[in-house]
């Protein structure tokens, strides 16, 4: 009993009522004081029990108990929120990853996709292969390189840009048209003799050569021998007409229009070996009209019973000519020269392997590729991959012969002069009696050829995407793989017959540079989108002529405007991308609008005309 009025000291509760209330304080808190519970719980125990070590351990117990409960049932209350948390940053950090590897692209992927195409784009000098990379535009290939990173993300962007053409469906070919004209069936029964053909240069330049001595020879009334082609110390190969055409088909397709045989008659051969009737080009001009093959040519050919036409090439005008001679060479060019069976099979290949796909699918697949590519129904409705062909020339004469700077600096200056001393001397003499023209000023007038660089810029203008696959044609290109890095950097879906071929199947070929450029010609002609750099290759304005004749207007050819692009890529260091890509693509939309031929130009290039195609 304590004094009256003096203070009592509390009287302890039992442990039970201690518990519930220890209990009601924390369940009047929310999730969010958890912690401030525990100090409170752990506060009421401490004053209520001092010697009790049963009580205290209890006391512990509780606390960690109701404890644990009390986090579960929140975690339980939160776990959608927490689950969707994590899943947003997983998906965030898997984004990332993948920009990362987009924005800095793997360096050995680089260099592997190099290493691919080495063996056709790669500088035979030695130390052109170790050269650093020239980059004349980095700002803009950054740029171009942010808009693909871009538009892969995009799924209303197609994966590969549709190029309308003008209307030319309206225009379909009928060349093969064997109505035959009186002077025709006459020519037949008044023949002036034998016409023999050497041509020169490659491919391409044999076949202009070919169909144009089928035109010579209609001209003159006189039987053509099959051509042959001349070795060149430039080209090295020793390929004649049956090693790239099919001889059976050409003689009897021509028939009704021109005689062809496969020689010279026995008594004539001793003629044509002592030269008696030999016309070289250098005594025909360039662009040769009718009236000069009648004065110089077909005196010879009456007098001897032959001529033999030496270096034969790009020796017959376009205008004027009788419009039958006229569409005769448009039916010798895309009807009669057929590839042969071998060519077309490898082709056939190169072709289903970019496409993915067994199935002709087009009457241009089957004017190139023939009964190689047989129909096959077994396809579903599987969409073939679509491709383009990129015919790229930037060969190291072409560089050198040039004359313009491409961004190499004194090493690059002092190499190609070299290449000119060496290769050009008639050029360099040329040089010295002219005014000279400075780099900067033939690049503003559109005498450069581009570099894989611009090639790689105009495409990214163009909207092409990232994953579009790319099917290079073209020679070994200069300084290569240092020059070909912006475009196996930005476009890694790049393929050449190198690639999309076995050594096994490429064998055949191999010493054979006029087959491999008949399998580049089945490739760029077959593409969806065909690209030139140089409007002036004769592979180039071929295959688009081939694209023309063929395509029903749905078979698109790209061929940008030197001068144009050099304007525009004279702002390089402050035009912007969108701007960039809008005049790239008003450049190019009027480049390949398809006009009727104008007077004079190449039948072969332009076919549509009205003897070589039909308007409906």
């Amino acid at each position: 009993m304590g004094k009256q009025g003096s203070r009592r000291s509390p009287r302890p509760e039992p442990a039970d009522k201690q518990e519930k209330t220890g209990r009601r304080s924390l369940d009047s808190l929310t999730g969010n004081d958890l912690f401030i519970g525990r100090r409170i719980f752990g506060s009421e125990v401490t004053k209520a029990h001092h010697g009790s070590k049963h009580d205290q351990s209890y006391g512990s117990s509780n606390k960690f108990g109701y404890s644990w409960k009390k986090q579960h049932s929140w975690l339980r209350r939160n776990f959608k929120s927490i689950l969707l948390m994590i899943s947003v940053t997983s998906f965030i950090f898997f984004m990332d990853s993948i920009m990362v590897s987009i924005f800095h692209s793997d360096r050995s992927t680089v260099v592997q996709d190099i290493s691919r195409l080495s063996n056709v784009t790669l500088h035979k000098n030695g130390s052109s292969q170790d050269a650093s990379p020239v980059q004349m535009y980095s700002r803009l290939l950054n740029l171009a390189s942010n808009s693909l990173a871009k538009n892969v993300f995009k799924p209303d962007a197609p994966n590969f840009r549709e190029v309308r053409t003008s209307k030319s469906s309206q225009w379909k070919p009928c060349a093969d048209n064997n109505n035959k004209t009186v002077a025709l069936e006459r020519s037949r029964e008044m023949n002036n003799g034998y016409i023999t053909v050497s041509a020169n240069g490659g491919l391409n330049q044999q076949r202009v050569a070919i169909c144009n001595a089928v035109a010579v020879a209609a001209l003159l009334n006189a039987t053509l021998v099959l051509p042959r082609f001349l070795y060149s110390n430039v080209w090295k190969d020793p390929s004649q007409f049956g090693d790239i055409y099919q001889e059976e088909r050409f003689i009897e397709y021509l028939k009704d229009e021109v005689h062809v045989v496969r020689d010279l008659p026995q008594h004539l051969k001793s003629i044509d070996n002592k030269n008696l009737s030999l016309v070289t080009d250098a005594e025909l001009v360039k662009e040769a009209k009718p009236v000069d093959y009648i004065e110089h040519v077909l005196p010879l050919l009456k007098k001897y019973g032959m001529v033999h036409l030496f270096g034969y090439g790009n020796r017959l005008g376009f205008d004027p000519l009788p419009f039958d001679v006229q569409r005769l060479r448009c039916k010798c060019n895309f009807h009669a020269l057929k590839f042969a069976p071998k060519i077309q099979e490898a082709g056939s290949l190169l072709v289903k392997r970019i496409r993915r796909f067994e199935t002709k699918r087009s009457r241009l697949d089957e004017a190139l590729l023939g009964e190689s590519m047989a129909k096959d129904s077994s396809t579903g409705d599987q969409e073939p991959l679509k491709y383009l062909a990129l015919h790229l020339r930037f060969e190291e004469d072409m560089v050198a012969y040039s004359l313009c700077d491409f961004g190499g600096g004194e090493r690059e200056r002092k190499e190609l002069q070299a290449y000119r001393e060496d290769h050009f001397p008639l050029l360099l003499k040329r040089l010295e009696k002219s005014k000279s023209v400075s780099p900067e000023e033939l690049r503003k007038r559109g005498k450069c050829p581009l570099t894989p660089e611009e090639a790689t810029l105009v495409l990214s203008g163009l909207g092409f995407k990232r994953g579009a696959y790319i099917y290079l044609a073209g020679s070994q290109i200069y300084e290569g793989s240092s020059r070909m890095l912006p475009l196996t950097t930005l476009y890694p879906n790049l393929v050449t017959k190198e690639t999309l071929l076995t050594p096994q199947e490429l064998a055949p070929f191999k010493n054979f540079p006029s087959q491999l450029a008949a399998l580049d010609f089945i490739a760029c002609a077959a593409s969806d989108v065909f690209a030139m750099t140089d409007s002036g290759s004769q592979l180039s304005s071929l295959v688009s002529g081939f694209r023309i004749y063929y395509g029903n207007g749905h078979a698109p050819t790209l061929r940008p405007n030197k001068k144009r692009l050099a304007a525009i890529l004279s702002d390089s260091e402050t035009i912007k991308w969108k701007s960039f890509e809008n005049r790239v693509r008003k450049m190019v939309e009027e480049g390949y609008k398809v006009s009727v031929r104008p007077y004079g130009r190449s039948i072969y290039r332009q076919p549509k005309c009205p003897e070589c195609m039909c308007k409906f």
